[in-house]
C-alpha cells in the first residue's frame, strides 16, 4: 500500500485543478483534498478550507522539482515576442494579443 503526502497548499481550485493536470503531464499522479469544504469557506478559517495536492511519497521529489519551478516561475514576468507586451509570470499566453509564451 502506497503512502500519500501533501505536497502543496493550493490558494483555490482553481490552482489545484491546475496543478494536478500538470503534475499528471508529468507521469505524477496526485489527488486533491479540501474541496468539499469551500462551500464553508465563510464559516472557517481561510487556512482551513485551502485544497491539497497530494502525490505518493516515492514521487514527492519529483513533483516538489515541478512545483517549484511553478512557483518560481509566477514571479518572473516575460516580454511577448510578438507585440512585445510585459506578462505576468503565471501567464502562459499574452494578455494583449493571445501570443504563447516562448521559453528561451
Amino acid at each position: 500500500m502506497s503512502q500519500w503526502v501533501e505536497v502543496y497548499k493550493a490558494g483555490n481550485s482553481l490552482e489545484a485543478h491546475s496543478l494536478k493536470g500538470m503534475l499528471e503531464a508529468e507521469g505524477i499522479e496526485s489527488h486533491l483534498k479540501g474541496e468539499s469544504l469551500s462551500s464553508a469557506a465563510g464559516e472557517l478559517p481561510a487556512d482551513v478550507v485551502a485544497v491539497t495536492l497530494w502525490v505518493e511519497s516515492r514521487l514527492e521529489d519529483k513533483a516538489r522539482k515541478v512545483l517549484f519551478k511553478y512557483e518560481n516561475q509566477r514571479h518572473e514576468s516575460w516580454l511577448c515576442q510578438q507585440c512585445h507586451e510585459e506578462n505576468g509570470g503565471n501567464f502562459e499566453v499574452c494578455w494583449n494579443c493571445s501570443a504563447e509564451r516562448v521559453e528561451k
